[in-house]
């Protein structure tokens, strides 16, 4: 049976097949930043969220009340940052309709002390996710990925332990059932 060929955008979202062992994918929900056809891709994982809070990495950063993501095991000690706050923030770069990436730093620690991006407007990461030319490709011909469009609501209005769950589910048909298998517990995990 020959797999479908999927067409890969900057602002789609990776979803990891139930079946994936990697621990730095499982069930992850990936929202692809960079991609070309002749060059590589970026991304970040959205919903493993660590433990730790991002100004115990970020000491002369401006309060703020969130703890970072694992964003990929490429560059793990390097910060990045999404957000829904756009072309308020100079220099970020659109990934899709209501989500940015990146934008000058200065700025940001600027309008996050005044009060201007709130804990609601932005979300840090720990690293990338990133696939070298070919390479995602060869792992969608695997069958390792499902593609489906990023909604703003995903990355803001979602508890990340739910998300893989629902973009799944909102994909449909076979994809819906595969959202229901047991992510912890009982003989799929």
């Amino acid at each position: 049976m020959k797999k479908e060929k999927y067409k890969i955008n900057s602002g789609n979202i990776l979803l990891a097949e139930p079946f994936m062992i990697d621990g730095n994918f499982k069930k992850s929900v990936v929202l692809l930043c960079d991609h070309s056809d002749d060059g590589g891709t970026l991304g970040f994982v959205l919903n493993k969220e660590l433990d730790i809070p991002l100004n115990d990495l970020l000491a002369d950063f401006p309060s703020i009340d969130l703890n970072v993501f694992f964003g990929g095991p490429v560059a793990t000690d390097t910060i990045h940052y999404i957000h829904n706050v756009g072309e308020a923030l100079e220099g970020s770069i659109k990934v899709c309709d209501g989500i940015w990436w990146g934008g000058d730093f200065d700025q940001l620690q600027f309008k996050i002390s005044s009060g201007m991006i709130r804990e609601d407007n932005i979300r840090f990461f720990v690293g990338y996710s990133g696939w070298e030319s070919g390479q995602l490709d060869t792992e969608m011909i695997m069958g390792s990925w499902v593609v489906s469009d990023m909604l703003e609501d995903y990355l803001f209005d979602v508890l990340p332990d739910d998300m893989w769950q629902i973009c799944m589910s909102d994909k449909g048909d076979t994809f819906s059932i595969l959202s229901e298998m047991p992510t912890d517990k009982g003989v799929w995990s």
